[in-house]
């Protein structure tokens, strides 16, 4: 009986178009002691012919199903592979010639890894190179893991995948980054600093739809701390308001609906289920009005400060301090702060629970909320305007990506505070954001547009 190094199984679903590249590339490898597992999940296009003609071949075994989804083609895949390790290919991407020789090598050198992962080009569809991607060494550079690896054509040990319970098939996309979280807390994982395959961009990939993307990794991170039994740290909320006047009203007075946006802003960190405890601390007496005639719950706290705290350009590290030091606060023993900017009042209470439990997933000693930048950014160096980081440059490196804090929740430990006498210092995690939450109110046409976009949140597709 044939007993392949590897399995390479080739997922698709209606790419056609695409599925002879993918399977050539394979065929082509310099590596050859490798078996080919197709599986079509319930295509409607011309898939099946082109794979038909292949089917001959010994190395490749085919298998067609109704359409199951990604994860449970996974572990279809996972069941049947004979293969010491095993390497996903979507149908729609293809490898270089060396490498599953590349990866191969570099897992037989070290029996603790568990996962080997390559860079790689972005290609569109007809191949053209738009960019190389490269990601951080992960011999020198790596100390926090939560910039996962590509879902797809990443090798990994076969028997330690199917120890850790192969892929979780509640999830309809995401496998790489469910899978990532369960390797990193369990097995060594490096990547190899060769671009080693080529990732499709088209209007019909899934890692187009941002918005199931993001509400996948919120439900895997969630669902990972739950079964694992993490220790999340007690936390304690504050929403710190020095006076912005929003046209003839300041802001946390606007409304937006029937809700001001105080209002709005304490309810969603209410509705999450890991903050408990609520501090709104502020100069301004009105505020407590507010907070007494709406809230009648021991969760929500009005904290009084100095008008010299809340001066547009004061350190925010006086008030955690006096918060910290108010005896209703003490008797809780939080052991950490998440500052949430009234400027954002739509992010879920979603949000505050994912960076609850990053923090508590990758052991970070604090947490942002961002949103990746692909813009083009230039300095003017007194000559003129000269690109920043390179960033027009074709080959991308994963350690001049730029990210955009937004959203307004900064998350840290207190020690960070009696110990290092600082917010943040290392191994800093991050949420990604969706738009909607990122939108903040910095004038009074930022807040008529919210409140056109609230009233049509069907029109532009939005939960609450």
């Amino acid at each position: 009986m044939y007993s392949p190094e590897i399995t390479i199984y080739i997922t698709n679903y209606n790419y056609a178009a695409y599925i002879q590249k993918a399977i050539e590339s394979v065929l082509a490898q310099s590596f050859k002691n490798y078996e080919i597992i197709i599986i079509d999940d319930g295509s409607t296009d011309d898939s099946q012919d082109i794979i038909e003609t292949y089917s001959s071949n010994p190395k490749i075994a085919v298998i067609y199903q109704k359409n199951k989804g990604l994860n449970v083609t996974n572990n279809i895949a996972l069941r049947v592979a004979k293969g010491k390790y095993i390497v996903r290919l979507d149908a729609d991407d293809y490898l270089a010639p060396d490498m599953l020789e590349e990866l191969y090598n570099t897992l037989e050198n070290d029996p603790t890894l568990g996962l080997v992962f390559p860079d790689y080009y972005i290609v569109d569809k007809e191949e053209n190179i738009l960019e190389e991607t490269i990601r951080h060494n992960f011999d020198d550079e790596v100390t926090l893991y939560d910039l996962p690896a590509h879902g797809a054509c990443t090798m990994i040990r076969t028997e330690f995948l199917r120890s850790i319970g192969g892929y979780d098939e509640q999830y309809k996309c995401q496998d790489g980054y469910e899978l990532w979280i369960k390797f990193t807390t369990k097995y060594p994982v490096k990547n190899v600093n060769k671009p080693l395959f080529y990732y499709r961009h088209h209007g019909s990939n899934l890692t187009s739809n941002e918005k199931k993307i993001l509400n996948t990794r919120k439900e895997i991170k969630q669902n990972f701390v739950q079964r694992e039994k993490l220790k999340t740290l007690n936390t304690l909320a504050i929403i710190p308001i020095r006076t912005q006047m929003i046209g003839d009203t300041s802001l946390e007075f606007q409304k937006i609906g029937d809700k001001t946006i105080l209002e709005w802003k304490i309810d969603s960190i209410l509705e999450s289920k890991t903050i408990g405890f609520v501090v709104i601390t502020s100069s301004n007496l009105e505020i407590k009005k507010l907070l007494d005639n709406t809230y009648s719950s021991e969760k929500v706290l009005f904290i009084e400060r100095p008008d010299i705290y809340g001066r547009l350009n004061e350190s925010l590290k006086k008030s955690v301090i006096q918060i910290l030091e108010n005896d209703l606060v003490k008797d809780k023993c939080f052991e950490s702060i998440m500052i949430c900017s009234l400027e954002y009042p739509f992010v879920s209470s979603k949000y505050y629970d994912e960076t609850v439990n990053t923090q508590a997933i990758f052991k970070a000693s604090g947490v942002l909320s961002v949103r990746p930048d692909n813009s083009s950014f230039y300095q003017h160096d007194g000559s003129g305007m000269r690109p920043f980081n390179d960033i027009e440059n074709f080959t991308k490196l994963e350690r001049e990506s730029l990210f955009k804090a937004t959203g307004g929740i900064s998350l840290f430990k207190i020690s960070n505070y009696t110990e290092n006498n600082a917010a943040f210092s290392v191994n800093i995690s991050h949420i990604v954001i969706d738009q909607f939450a990122a939108y903040g109110i910095h004038s009074i046409n930022d807040l008529n547009l919210l409140r056109v976009i609230h009233q049509n949140k069907e029109l532009f597709k939005l939960d609450d």
